[in-house]
């Protein structure tokens, strides 16, 4: 057995020994009323309300149900035992009669039980029922009469008293005006609003001319308004006419507007009445007149989806313009729109919302019943950016809420973004890295730089400029961006490789943003190698190297790397050069100046060579130098340093003191010499082991000798003076013809060697305005000299020293020849 909700079951059971019968009697279902919501005037009552001006035997509602089984309802309705039964109902049809006179000031709500029954079944509704106001209470001055003292030198305009009137009803039936009853009469002026009492502008009192004033102050209802407008009204097609020729009509007293014909005779789906309301005075006289408009549309039970309107009718696509960015909570005004379902109650209830990019805007209302201009707020002022949207697309979605159709519509809202200058200028770089050659000529491009603005029009223009301590040798097209040198510019590696300065990008209206530039200059092979003198003289000590060096002033590796060779010599395989630091030392096959001697049978020590420093820069510049040295042994470096020692040393100052007392210097003299004799003893001594140890015939071995690093020594010894051939001797200049079976290598030829042939000229031309500088070179064959052998120089001091130990010698032998001294 199932339960049943609102049926009753009547069962009927029987037992017997050996069989039972159950017998089940139909179920019944109770009855039920309809809900025909706010406005109807059948159904349950809901929502509804009466003025309290309704006569007395007026039919005011009409009571409307069913039964699920079809049979026939009747209607009932009682009061609270404590309240008065102000309705009769007639059981049969459901009509509703007001019996006793209704006063809102003095009940404003009714509370009454209905229920519809279909014999078996019996439902009950409690319901409470709305007395609305009428404008039935005339104004009452609170206090009557008013009696005031006013001195006679009251100023003119002056507030003299204020007289106030109550009207017990609500709205604009209890708003009070005041006015007075002989204003032209009279000296004084009433506020029709507050009722305050004022002396007129002008006018004067006067105790000797009248000492009381009697004034009549009227206290009145305003004119009649109309409440809730706009009217609205619904003509189902299940709608009961009244029955006439009319379509509808009015109850003069209640304002309510009946159906007076069925649906089907309703030609037009929408119809417009003019309601005038009139003011009845206490004469019953008309007075004040307003006048409403209502529109009462006919319509079928929920057969219609809720459905926007715009300002000409229905509409289902809203269009708007606007700028990008508006404020926070702005309403779009430029939308009109206004949505409704014709539907009544329940089944005019819908939810509305905005479908499309979220949280941008929001619709307000969420939920109406029937009818409701939309409106559609600014929720996120950032999200309405016209660089990244420039039309934004909603639908307005209207969906029933508790019907079974769920009836929906959608209306499109397109709203057109309007530019503002909302955005800065961007560089697609923070920084940008440029390399341009350092001979690049002036005007020359250096790198383009692009900053963007997204705003459109002249904001969107963007404007160029630099600045910086590291802008001054270039400049910038302000509208393409592309940086160049200036025309006069004229750049220098060497002076400066580097610059940086800074680029800026600006809009119209001074918005802008800031770039860094890094400008690196490319070194150029434009300097060739220079070194300090084109001839230059020094002295190598045996198995010690001297160093050439050449300076090259470009700026970066390879052009200032420098290579050094040997292009000349006489004979040729005497001398090595370091390619990379330039030193130049002795064959290894030649340790001794006798060893020398045999390569050059003259015995000179004085040689010269062609050097050539060469880059490596591409093209190659070279530079050649004409290099002599002297070579000297061990023993005469030592020589020549003692008599440098002695000639730099006290000693020329005592032998000044002891010139005359000769036997004194002879005697330091003779100790002076003794050490140097012994020094030079034990120098011949090793030199003599050394030379018969490198002579002496040892078998054939391969000896690893591991070559020192010598120290970098000057180029040029000062304290070395000799007397010996000048190195330039050696070599003179003759015109004879090539020959190219010459071999430079090939000791003792009668045949001359073949000149270098001069470096190729240079493809790049040196740095503007550096002294031009002409490279050393050799033309023509070089040849030996053969002077002759002079004896070995002796180290010869100053004349002043000369002179002083001539004097002293003199002295000596006079000495010696007088005393006989030995």
């Amino acid at each position: 057995m199932h339960d049943l909700a609102g049926a009753k079951l009547s069962l009927s059971v029987s037992w017997c020994p050996l069989s039972c019968v159950l017998f089940l009697a139909q179920a019944n279902f109770a009855p039920h009323f309809f809900d025909n919501g706010v406005g109807s005037t059948n159904g349950n009552m809901a929502l509804f309300s009466l003025p309290e001006d309704t006569p007395v035997g007026s039919h005011v509602y009409t009571l409307n149900g069913t039964d699920p089984e079809g049979d026939p309802v009747s209607y009932h309705i009682s009061f609270d035992p404590s309240t008065r039964n102000v309705f009769s109902v007639d059981p049969n049809f459901g009509s509703i009669t007001l019996v006793e006179e209704l006063d809102r000031e003095r009940e404003d709500e009714i509370e009454v039980i209905i229920s519809i029954s279909d014999g078996l079944n019996l439902v009950a509704e409690k319901v409470t029922i709305l007395v609305t106001d009428a404008n039935d209470e005339a104004p009452r001055f609170i206090q009557e009469p008013y009696v005031v003292q006013v001195p006679e030198d009251t100023p003119a305009g002056s507030s003299i008293t204020k007289v106030r009137a109550v009207d017990r009803d609500t709205g604009s039936g209890g708003s009070v005006t005041y006015f007075l009853k002989n204003p032209h009469a009279s000296k004084f002026a009433v506020d029709r609003h507050s009722g305050v009492l004022r002396l007129q502008a002008g006018a004067t009192l006067d105790y000797e001319k009248a000492r009381a004033h009697f004034i009549t102050v009227v206290a009145k209802d305003m004119a009649p308004v109309f409440v809730g407008t706009p009217y609205y009204g619904y003509v189902y097609e299940d709608t009961l006419p009244v029955g006439s020729d009319e379509a509808f009509e009015i109850n003069e007293t209640s304002g309510a507007i009946s159906v007076m014909q069925s649906p089907a005779q309703l030609r037009r789906e929408v119809y417009e009445l003019h309601v005038q309301v009139t003011e009845v005075s206490s004469a019953g006289t008309p007075a004040a007149q307003a006048m409403v408009p209502v529109t009462i549309r006919i319509v079928d039970l929920n057969n219609h989806p809720p459905t926007f309107y715009g300002e000409s009718g229905p509409q289902n696509r809203f269009e708007l313009s606007m700028y990008e960015h508006p404020p926070q909570g702005e309403i779009l005004r430029g939308l009109k729109i206004t949505v409704n379902d014709s539907d009544q109650g329940a089944n005019a209830k819908f939810n509305l919302r905005l479908v499309g990019p979220g949280g941008i805007f929001r619709v307000v209302p969420q939920t109406v019943l029937n009818e409701a201009q939309v409106t559609i707020i600014v929720e996120n002022s950032a999200a309405i950016d016209f660089e990244k949207f420039k039309v934004l697309t909603f639908k307005l979605l209207a969906i029933e809420v508790n019907t079974p159709e769920k009836f929906s519509s959608t209306a499109d809202v397109v709203i057109q973004l309007l530019d503002t200058n909302d955005n800065v200028p961007k560089f697609t770089s923070h920084y940008y890295i440029a390399r341009i050659p350092e001979n690049a000529p002036g005007g020359s491009n250096v790198v383009a730089v692009t900053a963007v603005d997204p705003d459109t029009g002249p904001w969107g223009e963007v404007k160029y400029s630099i600045y910086g301590s590291g802008a001054d040798l270039f400049q910038i097209h302000p509208s393409s961006g592309i940086i160049c040198t200036q025309p006069w510019a004229s750049l220098d590696a060497e002076a400066t490789a580097r610059y940086h300065f800074y680029v800026k990008a600006e809009d119209m209206e001074g918005r802008y943003s800031l770039a860094e530039v890094f400008v690196t200059l490319l070194d150029v092979n434009d300097h060739y190698p220079q070194f300090g003198k084109s001839v230059q003289e020094t002295t190598m000590v045996l198995g010690t190297p001297v160093k050439i060096e050449a300076t090259d002033q470009d700026a970066e590796e390879p052009n200032n790397l420098v290579d050094y060779s040997i292009t000349h010599a006489e004979p040729a395989n005497v001398f090595d050069i370091d390619v990379h630091t330039g030193e130049i030392r002795l064959k290894n096959s030649i340790r001794s100046l006798d060893a020398l001697h045999n390569i050059t049978p003259s015995g000179d020590h004085m040689w010269s060579l062609e050097v050539q420093a060469k880059d490596r820069g591409s093209p190659s510049f070279s530079t050649t130098a004409l290099l002599k040295i002297d070579i000297v042994d061990t023993e005469e470096q030592l020589n020549a340093t003692l008599f440098q020692m002695l000639s730099r040393s006290p000693m020329a100052a005592f032998l000044m003191q002891t010139k005359d007392n000769p036997m004194k210097a002879v005697g330091v003299l003779a100790g002076i010499m003794a050490i140097i004799v012994a020094i030079t003893v034990l120098i011949s001594t090793a030199t003599f082991w050394r030379n018969k140890k490198s002579n002496k015939v040892l078998p054939v071995r391969r000896v690893l000798r591991k070559r020192p690093s010598p120290a970098p020594r000057a180029i040029r010894i000062e304290w070395l003076k000799f007397r010996r051939t000048k190195a330039a001797d050696k070599f003179v200049l003759r015109e004879d013809p090539p020959n190219e079976n010459c071999n430079n290598n090939s000791l003792g030829s009668a045949l001359p060697p073949k000149a270098p042939a001069p470096p190729p000229p240079p493809s790049v031309a040196p740095s503007v305005g550096a002294a031009p500088w002409t490279v050393p070179t050799v033309s023509g064959s070089l040849a030996r000299r053969h002077p002759e052998r002079s004896p070995k120089p002796k180290a010869v001091g100053s004349p002043a020293q000369s002179a002083l130990v001539s004097e002293l010698r003199q002295k000596f032998e006079k000495n010696v020849h007088n005393k006989a001294y030995f």
